[in-house]
């Protein structure tokens, strides 16, 4: 079925705006008069074809590329012209030659990218490649636009032989301006071309002194331009010379605009081509102006337009607040309220302007995941449509416009009326509104709507296909905010307008004490509904706040888990590494000693030997302790108390953590809040804090705890040990001799961790520093500064035994 758009609803919604910004985006006249007719397509085919070929361009102008279409000019004109076997002139021949050099350079540059853009360059395949005869066009011309010797040996020919004749005749001339005979009868010395003949100015009294033609005189008459009877022969034969000339130009002429006229269908189809591979780049630059995408239309019949901004507003540079617009299940008609000024219009039009662009095979300004259907017609009525000229008035011209459109609207139609029914009294106003919309939802038309009326905005309430929305209202600014919200009906705010606009305050303050009173038993219940939708609002927001918050702290756990898992695991590796080179160098000590004892073979001998093999079993008891504590940095395991509900001590969280579920060896803990963990029990220990009460008095545990935080804060004496090294203050290389001196030091006097002091400063200094440590032999281990040694500003190691 053919579309169905009124010239009213393109006036309506400003369709012409939308090819008027289009044809400006365009660089061939062909591709403007394209634009400005595009015409509103039938089937969902055509349209998904035409925004198929708006893609491939979008896809191009990704790549910085742009069709070769420069120095392209109509020539339709001349081109029918020459097919009749007219002649052109040079400067139509020089722009046919740019037209044809355009063919060749457009299609060879699609043909390049043509797995990219098949459908593109199944249109250039259309242009025909005609580059020979552009080439024999071009040279033909010089570039100022004359006719070229090279466009044919006899006009080279022709033109050398009037060259020699002008250059013969000046020489004769200047022959005779330099006669002292001569010179007195001339008005000045000098020779010029009158009616193509070299001439001589003479005074007039001379006439009959000098021999030959006059062919002009001044105005005065006393200066007669005289051709010298001896150069009227050269003249002539000048004069037969040019007419060579010019009759071979024409021919030249001639012969380019037949080799057109021959080809004037292949290149008429081109110049075709060229202006819809143009609109197509048009339409592209339009679409990337917009931020238009493409909305989801084949077997579409819910309307959901996301972020949807008016194509009119876009191209003005306004900035557009973007809305969406639903109507969806059973919903059928759209009844936006709201305050005036407040983009009531705005959405219809909108809406209806996009509807219309989807059909001319226009990308949209609306975010991705939009859907809109194809409607098969589109009408409105939008603004005042008073009628002096036929004594209509705005209520008459208003209701002969839904007539109409009661008329004209069928199964697959959206209409999209302004201010239905305003100009009469509310009560009839409303009843007209309910049973125009009732009669246009039976013949399952899609209807937009604005309106102040009550009764409209109660419908949602009562009628499922009936959907409110409003235009949101700033209280506090005064002002509209331009939002949409689908699902709740708006207040007028005709009062604030007014006074927003200069109304005098004591006038609005009376007409704020007439409102009180005025509103009937529906306006209240719609406002007390409106104020129970607003709370519920409200606390589902408070809700999506709440549930965001929460996923988060479970993201936030789940990486602490990870990092706590891989921490704990590094630590396990070095200890096994730590263990298993203690083992092998006491397995060499042992080795040794059995040596010894072999070779010795006495009972002293055995019993020191037993006595120091017993002394490295203690110190490697010893090693094994003291790395397990460096592992998980905790004190001496106290037992553990193993019951559900207990509270113990992990030592691979280096925290207190409650059991809440046991087996035979594993343990299911929680750490506090969403954090769960399965753990061997072996990993348990006595607790170091007490188990956290609830709190009878929260707030107040709240102050206690940022009383707490804040001690924690305050910088605490270093205590960690009293071998230390202090190189606050030092240069990088001069504090790390200090440092490596100190640290062979303490190697040597058998101290088994120290406390390095670096301070902050800029960090560099503490860099260098651990830098060192973590390549240093003396280091089995290091770590920064707990709150109470010192923080970041220290760095405590343990020392290799």
């Amino acid at each position: 079925m053919t579309v169905q758009i009124s010239q009213r609803t393109l006036e309506d919604l400003g369709f012409s705006e939308v090819l008027r910004a289009l044809a400006q985006r365009c660089r061939t006249e062909p591709g403007r008069e394209r634009v400005l007719a595009r015409p509103f397509l039938d089937t969902p085919e055509q349209v998904e074809e035409a925004l198929a070929l708006v893609a491939e361009a979008r896809a191009l102008s990704h790549e910085q590329f742009s069709m070769p279409l420069g120095g392209v000019v109509d020539i339709r004109t001349a081109i029918g012209h020459a097919a009749k076997g007219g002649l052109l002139e040079p400067r139509q021949l020089i722009d046919a030659a740019q037209l044809l050099f355009a063919f060749v350079r457009t299609r060879e540059a699609l043909d390049e990218r043509k797995e990219r853009v098949p459908k593109l360059m199944d249109i250039a395949r259309r242009l025909p490649m005609l580059e020979s005869m552009a080439r024999r066009i071009d040279q033909c011309f010089e570039p100022d636009g004359e006719i070229s010797d090279r466009a044919s040996p006899e006009l080279r020919e022709a033109r050398d032989r009037a060259r020699g004749l002008h250059r013969r005749i000046k020489s004769r001339l200047d022959e005779l301006l330099h006669d002292e005979s001569f010179l007195p009868k001339l008005r000045e010395n000098y020779y010029t071309i009158r009616n193509g003949r070299y001439v001589v100015p003479v005074v007039s009294n001379y006439r009959s002194e000098v021999d030959g033609i006059v062919h002009n005189a001044s105005q005065t008459g006393q200066t007669l331009f005289m051709e010298p009877q001896a150069m009227v022969g050269l003249g002539n034969d000048l004069a037969i010379a040019q007419s060579v000339v010019t009759e071979e130009e024409r021919r030249v002429l001639q012969e380019l605009s037949d080799l057109l006229g021959r080809e004037s269908v292949r290149i008429l189809e081109g110049l075709a081509a060229v202006a819809e591979l143009d609109e197509v780049e048009a339409v592209a630059i339009l679409s990337a102006d917009l931020d238009a995408t493409m909305p989801t239309f084949a077997g579409v019949t819910e309307l959901e337009l996301r972020m949807l901004r008016h194509p009119r507003l876009v191209l003005r540079g306004t900035d557009v607040v973007a809305n969406d617009v639903t109507l969806i299940g059973e919903a059928r008609a759209l009844v936006v309220s709201g305050p005036n000024a407040g983009g009531k219009t705005v959405t219809l039009t909108g809406v209806g302007l996009c509807t219309l662009m989807l059909r001319a095979g226009l990308p949209i300004p609306v975010a991705e995941g939009s859907r809109m259907p194809l409607y098969r017609s589109v009408h409105s009525t939008v603004g005042d449509a008073q009628d002096l000229s036929q004594g209509l008035s705005s209520f008459s011209a208003h209701v002969t416009m839904l007539r109409d459109i009661i008329a004209a609207a069928s199964e697959g139609s959206v209409v999209m009326i302004d201010e239905i029914a305003a100009d009469t009294d509310p009560r009839e106003g409303a009843a007209i509104a309910i049973a125009v919309l009732e009669e246009l939802m039976a013949k399952g038309v899609v209807v937009l709507v604005t309106t102040h009326l009550e009764e409209l905005k109660a419908l949602a309430h009562m009628d499922p296909r009936f959907l409110n929305a409003r235009v949101g209202f700033d209280s506090k600014r005064m002002s509209p905010t331009y939002r949409l919200q689908i699902g709740a009906s708006g207040q007028s705010s005709a009062i604030e307008m007014a006074a927003r606009v200069g109304l005098p305050q004591k006038v609005c303050e009376r007409a704020r004490e007439l409102s009180l009173n005025a509103g009937g038993p529906l306006s209240k219940a719609l406002a007390a509904a409106e104020e129970e939708r607003r709370k519920l609002h409200e606390e589902l927001e408070r809700a999506r706040v709440a549930a965001k918050e929460a996923e988060a702290l479970r993201e936030d756990l789940e990486k602490q888990k990870t990092q706590f898992e891989r921490e704990r695991r590094a630590r396990m590796m070095q200890f096994n590494e730590d263990v298993h080179a203690a083992s092998e160098h006491a397995a060499a000590e042992v080795k040794d000693l059995l040596v010894k004892l072999r070779a010795e073979q006495n009972e002293k001998a055995l019993s020191e030997a037993r006595l120091q093999l017993q002394q490295r079993a203690d110190e490697a008891q010893k090693r094994a302790l003291t790395a397990k504590a460096e592992l998980f940095q905790v004190e001496a395991p106290g037992p553990a108390t193993l019951k559900v509900g207990a509270w113990v001590h992990h030592s691979g969280l280096a925290r207190d953590v409650e059991i809440i579920e046991l087996t035979d060896s594993h343990a299911l803990v929680s750490a506090g809040g969403a954090l769960k963990m399965r753990v061997p029990t072996s990993e348990l220990s006595g607790s170091r804090t007490r188990k956290p009460q609830q709190a009878k008095f929260p707030e107040r545990q709240k102050q206690d705890a940022a009383l707490k935080r804040a001690a924690s804060a305050a910088p605490a004496q270093v205590e960690a040990t009293n071998f230390r090294c202090d190189v606050r203050g030092m240069r990088s290389d001069d504090a790390l001799k200090e440092l490596e001196a100190f640290l062979d030091g303490g190697l040597r006097s058998g101290e088994e961790a120290a406390l390095i002091i670096h301070g902050h400063g800029t960090g560099a200094l503490k860099q260098a520093i651990r830098d060192y440590l973590s390549a240093s032999p003396y280091i089995r281990m290091f770590r920064p500064g707990e709150a109470h040694e010192g923080g970041d500003g220290v760095t405590v190691v343990s020392l290799r035994a």
